[in-house]
């Protein structure tokens, strides 16, 4: 938006704090390559354009604001004589993209001093040349240190999932290798036991009908219902009696098993309805083989598909063979992130799922989203395990109008309200020494806000922190852009 030409005045613009220290001759220098404009309410230039111009208010009221999401965010309001917005970086040339990082207006008629980003530049290295290089190296070398600081990040976080999914996947392979030789060694007695009944005098109805008790007895172990204390209780005893009254020794050891598998006594009255009194003890025996051997065959198809699940995680987690840039289930990446990250919160912690499945797919760069729900995750894991270990997260999803809402509550201490604000800033952190790099939440933001053009912000209070993620539901045309650096 262009403003009504008015006459520059050396003595005004050297008036200003930003060029009290130039003499008359570099005053003059401004006034014949700028010029003063006098601008009504309204927009003076929009987040996005050209850096075109740099402008210094003379007088008036400014309101600078930033683009979040489908929104307009005010960051600054002010009527100070001198504040200055607009192409600040034009002495990085085009190392860096020229283009206006925030939106400005004003409220009521103002005029600045306007100054071309060509001519701001070539005054800038011409009368302040050490300043230039000091602020060259200032701005690049605080991006090389966000870099490599965000590496160590992430590699921190990759360590720290690394340990937990060998942890997570350590569990179900012993519990596998353990019901394998289990497994082994009751197969071996089930041989023995089958030598045994097929070395007496049976007619072949007798084999049979024990045979076609196996594969009734596996079919039951496999509809198992799942029984209370109380229940399996009583009923261990009452198998425990029976096994006693037909003197079948170590009853008491196979009742509990006959109880997991879902057997009662009227299972045992068919058993021994089926086969003469002399072999019943064998052939409770053998049949008690066959219910731990199903039981243990269950126990190592649950571990073996717990591990396929862990791997399946970590594919999704790591968005392995996939587009960087997709549409997403936010539930899928969600799940898979907190199986990657259960053995670091806990069996103390409970994790509460309160999923809206209607909601619908978002664009995405699921690999960086999964990273989000890691620092924010982690984050709610240490606030509750500062707070004594014990709590809740809940992980909540939700249609926000045209946003796809995803928030983290936990039940810690909170954020303190004197630091809320500086929370996602980079390097800050309110860790010990050594602990923390201060740019999780920056990272979160840069990959919320500036890559997906959504929204990241916290509600805090003591026993009630949130912090809510929202994503739009259509993608922005640079979105296609995957080379971007904002996920650094």
């Amino acid at each position: 938006m262009s403003g009504q030409p008015m006459p520059c005045s050396p003595q005004e613009v050297g008036a200003l704090f930003l060029f009290e220290k130039l003499t008359p001759e570099q005053l003059g220098q401004l006034c014949s390559v700028g010029r003063v404009e006098r601008f009504e309410p309204g927009p003076v230039y929009t987040e996005g354009e050209p850096a075109t111009c740099f402008y210094v208010m003379i007088e008036g009221t400014v309101v600078l604001s930033r683009r979040v999401g489908g929104d307009d965010v005010e960051v600054n309001r002010t009527s100070q004589r001198g504040v200055y917005s607009g192409a600040m970086q034009a002495y990085l040339g085009d190392r860096v993209p020229q283009t206006y990082n925030n939106s400005m207006r004003v409220t009521e008629p103002s005029r600045f001093f306007v100054l071309p980003s060509e001519a701001f530049a070539s005054f800038m290295q011409e009368w302040f040349p050490m300043a230039v290089h000091l602020l060259e190296g200032l701005f690049f070398g605080a991006k090389t240190t966000q870099r490599a600081v965000g590496q160590r990040e992430r590699l921190l976080a990759l360590g720290s999932l690394s340990a937990g999914l060998t942890h997570e996947l350590n569990n179900p392979a012993a519990a596998a290798v353990r019901a394998t030789s289990t497994l082994r060694e009751r197969v071996s007695k089930m041989r023995q036991k089958l030598r045994v009944i097929s070395a007496g005098s049976f007619s072949p109805e007798v084999l049979a009908n024990l045979i076609d008790i196996q594969d009734r007895t596996a079919e039951r172990v496999a509809k198992a219902p799942t029984l209370s204390p109380l229940e399996a209780s009583d009923r261990e005893d009452a198998l425990t009696d029976w096994l006693d009254d037909h003197d079948i020794t170590e009853g008491w050891r196979m009742a509990p098993t006959f109880v997991q598998a879902g057997l009662d006594v009227d299972w045992l009255d068919q058993v021994a309805a089926a086969v003469d009194e002399d072999i019943l003890p064998s052939a409770v025996g053998w049949l008690n083989y066959t219910v731990e051997t199903e039981l243990l065959l269950d126990e190592i198809a649950d571990s073996t598909t717990r591990i396929s699940h862990l791997v399946d995680a970590a594919k999704q987690y790591s968005q392995l063979d996939r587009a960087p840039y997709q549409v997403a289930d936010v539930h899928e990446l969600l799940d898979s992130t907190l199986l990657m990250l259960s053995g670091k919160i806990g069996p103390r912690i409970k994790v509460v799922k309160e999923y809206d499945r209607t909601v619908p797919k978002v664009p995405a760069y699921p690999a960086e989203l999964n990273q989000v729900w890691t620092n924010l995750i982690d984050n709610a894991v240490q606030a509750i395990g500062g707070a004594g270990g014990d709590g809740t997260l809940t992980v909540r999803t939700a249609l926000d109008h045209d946003r796809v809402l995803v928030e983290f509550r936990d039940t810690g201490p909170g954020v303190p309200q004197e630091i809320r604000g500086r929370i996602f800033d980079p390097f800050f952190t309110t860790k010990p020494v050594g602990e923390g790099t201060g740019l999780g939440l920056d990272i979160s933001w840069r990959i919320v806000v500036n890559k997906h053009h959504g929204s990241l912000h916290v509600e805090s209070e003591p026993g009630d922190t949130r912090f809510q993620v929202l994503l739009p539901l259509t993608a922005a045309e640079s979105d296609t852009d995957t080379s971007s650096e904002e996920s650094v």
